[in-house]
């Protein structure tokens, strides 16, 4: 398989996944989204000697022609392309849907009819809700506690009912928390380190108490290519994550010793979640994609998760990225 359409390929993940790929000999299409000021997201950062060698199709995941003509010459598909903010679902739901599921049904549809090798369809770990046992398997019961969590529900089930009923090859990944370079302010650790390297020393922020398992997004990277790589992955969902707990709380405290801070959290009401809504723990069993596709993440335990903060920390408060971020304002 050398030629692969990337779906979300504009955004954080996807950006760092084309990259990835071009520099392993794939071909790669990248599905933007459309817009009239022609930019392609993250990806107008990329070095040119990258962008050289990937082909740009601007679309939008919910038409279903544009879909299936990105698609047309090419023999895998990596479809991460989704609304993600957990607060803007609660805002504008039917967005989701039609994002989220008629977008993934999109993919799925133009997979089928083209015979495509394999589809990798993006999960979240959302989809598991607060953990009933942890670490949590691919077996944990899925509960939609969001708007957004229960539109990926429908997708990921969208994407299974294709390989039970057509045969479609597809693969599920289940990334936990991923953060690193180029992620949006609407997530927790791009928020607490542009509010530090801001020079605050009151960081607003919603509930702390909720534990999360963070992987770095090289891993998630890598576990994206280890599933397009491996037919063992076929008709499975497969979580990656670094099998390590944290709260939001002591993640304040490791970034503000990795940046040399000290600093004071405020609680801001308006980053806090619907009290039933709010997934208070998430910690990641990767058993499975160590066994099936031989998967390790790098930035594992403690260690890991200090040296992938000090990059992601690195990159933010580098002026020029630091300025594309609007510290003073509530990112949904």
């Amino acid at each position: 398989m050398k030629k692969v359409l990337i779906t979300g390929a504009d955004g954080f993940i996807g950006s760092h996944l084309t990259e990835a790929l071009v520099k392993q000999g794939y071909q790669v299409k990248a599905f933007v989204q459309y817009n009239s000021f022609n930019t392609w997201g993250w990806l107008d950062q990329s070095p040119k000697e990258l962008l050289d060698h990937v082909e740009i199709f601007s679309g939008d995941i919910r038409d279903p022609y544009g879909v299936k003509t990105a698609m047309n010459d090419c023999e895998g598909v990596l479809h991460l392309a989704s609304l993600i903010a957990i607060p803007y679902s609660y805002h504008s739901p039917d967005t989701y849907i039609d994002t989220n599921v008629k977008g993934t049904l999109n993919v799925l549809q133009a997979a089928k009819e083209l015979n495509v090798k394999k589809v990798v369809h993006t999960s979240t770990s959302e989809v598991y809700g607060t953990a009933r046992y942890v670490p949590i398997d691919e077996s944990h019961p899925l509960q939609g506690q969001s708007p957004y969590s229960a539109s990926k529900i429908g997708a990921d089930q969208l994407a299974m009912s294709f390989y039970s009923s057509f045969n479609t090859p597809v693969a599920i990944i289940r990334p936990f928390n991923t953060y690193g370079p180029r992620q949006s302010a609407r997530a927790v650790i791009p928020t607490i380190i542009t509010q530090i390297a801001s020079g605050k020393e009151t960081i607003k922020l919603g509930a702390i108490h909720p534990t999360r398992d963070f992987n770095y997004v090289k891993d998630t990277v890598a576990g994206f290519i280890s599933i397009l790589e491996s037919d063992k992955a076929i008709g499975e969902v497969i979580n990656i994550g670094s099998n390590y707990e944290v709260s939001i709380g002591e993640t304040v405290e490791l970034i503000a010793k990795v940046m040399g801070s000290n600093v004071t959290i405020e609680t801001d009401d308006q980053r806090i979640r619907p009290e039933k809504s709010e997934v208070e723990r998430l910690w990641a069993d990767n058993e499975k994609a160590k066994k099936l596709l031989n998967w390790h993440p790098e930035f594992s335990g403690i260690d890991g998760f200090k040296k992938g903060l000090a990059e992601t920390a690195e990159w933010f408060t580098n002026k020029n990225n630091l300025k594309r971020y609007k510290v003073s304002r509530y990112n949904i």
